[in-house]
C-alpha cells in the first residue's frame, strides 16, 4: 500500500514539534489520513493523552485539534466558561463537578443517545482527586514495632522510659512499649494536636477497628492540667541545675 507522509511545523505546541500526515494513496482507505506529532527528540506520538502526557504543564491542551493541530477558539472559550470541570488525558474522561444524575450519554456499542438513571440519589463530589492517592494508614500499624528495642554500641538493649500511670494503652495486646512508640510517632510525624483516642474504652474494646482514630496514638484521651505543667517545669529546671554542676566539674578538671 503506497502512502505519502506531509510534514509541516506546528505553531500550536512549544518549539522543537512538528506534524505528520500520513495519506493512504490505495487500498479500500485511500484518501483516508492518519496524524501523528513528533517531539523534539524524535518520540512519535500517536493520541491526544499521550501527548498530553509529554508535554506536561507547559501548554493547555483542552482547546487542542489533535488533526489540525490547532487551537480551537471556541473550545477555548466554552472551557473557561466551565468551572469545575476537568478533563483527564491520562484516562480520557471528563470530570464535571456540576453533573447530577440522570445524565445524557450514548452508548458506545448502539451509537444511539441513551439516558442513565439512578434509583439512589447521589452527587459527584467536587473534591474529586487526580494522580496518586494518599495511602490509608492501617489500624495498629505500630505493633509491628512490638519487641524491638534501641541499644548501644556494645549491643545492649537500652531501658525503656516508664510513662505515667494515668497513660492507658487501647486495643488489643497493646503493650507499654508499643503505646511509648506510638505516641513518639504521633509527635513526630503528625501536625495535629496529640488528644489520645476520643472513644470510649468499651466501644474501643468492643470494635476497635471502627471506633479508632489512626491519627491518634493508642491510648485513651487524656487532658494535661496546669500542675502537670509545672511538675513538668520543676523537672526540667532540676536537670538543668545537674547538667550546669556537671558542666562546671568537668571544667575544672
Amino acid at each position: 500500500m503506497s502512502i505519502e507522509k506531509i510534514r509541516s511545523e506546528c505553531t500550536a505546541l512549544p518549539k522543537g514539534w512538528y506534524k505528520e500526515e500520513v495519506i493512504r494513496q490505495s487500498g479500500l482507505s485511500a484518501g483516508k489520513s492518519d496524524v501523528y506529532y513528533h517531539s523534539p527528540d524524535g518520540k512519535k506520538i500517536r493520541s491526544k493523552p499521550q501527548l498530553a502526557r509529554e508535554v506536561g504543564d507547559m501548554i493547555d491542551l483542552s482547546a487542542f485539534d489533535f488533526r489540525t493541530g490547532r487551537m480551537l477558539s471556541g473550545v477555548l472559550r466554552k472551557s473557561k466558561r466551565l468551572k469545575g470541570t476537568q478533563f483527564d488525558y491520562a484516562r480520557g474522561v471528563r470530570n464535571d463537578a456540576s453533573l447530577v444524575p440522570p445524565i445524557r450519554q450514548t452508548a458506545s456499542i448502539f451509537k444511539q443517545p441513551v439516558t442513565v438513571v439512578k434509583t439512589q440519589n447521589s452527587r459527584v463530589k467536587s473534591e474529586l482527586k487526580h494522580g496518586p492517592q494518599d495511602k490509608p494508614k492501617q489500624v495498629f500499624w505500630e505493633k509491628r514495632l512490638q519487641g524491638l528495642h534501641a541499644s548501644d554500641i556494645n549491643g545492649n538493649a537500652l531501658e525503656s522510659l516508664n510513662l505515667p500511670h494515668n497513660f492507658k494503652s487501647v486495643g488489643p495486646h497493646v503493650e507499654s512499649d508499643t503505646l511509648l512508640q506510638s505516641i513518639a510517632t504521633s509527635l513526630h510525624t503528625s501536625g495535629q494536636p496529640i488528644t489520645g483516642q476520643t472513644g470510649s474504652k468499651s466501644s474501643l474494646d468492643k470494635n476497635p477497628g471502627v471506633y479508632l482514630n489512626p491519627d491518634q496514638p493508642l491510648m485513651q484521651a487524656l487532658m494535661v492540667s496546669e500542675e502537670d505543667i509545672k511538675r513538668q517545669e520543676t523537672k526540667v529546671l532540676e536537670a538543668r541545675k545537674r547538667l550546669e554542676k556537671a558542666l562546671q566539674v568537668f571544667a575544672e578538671a
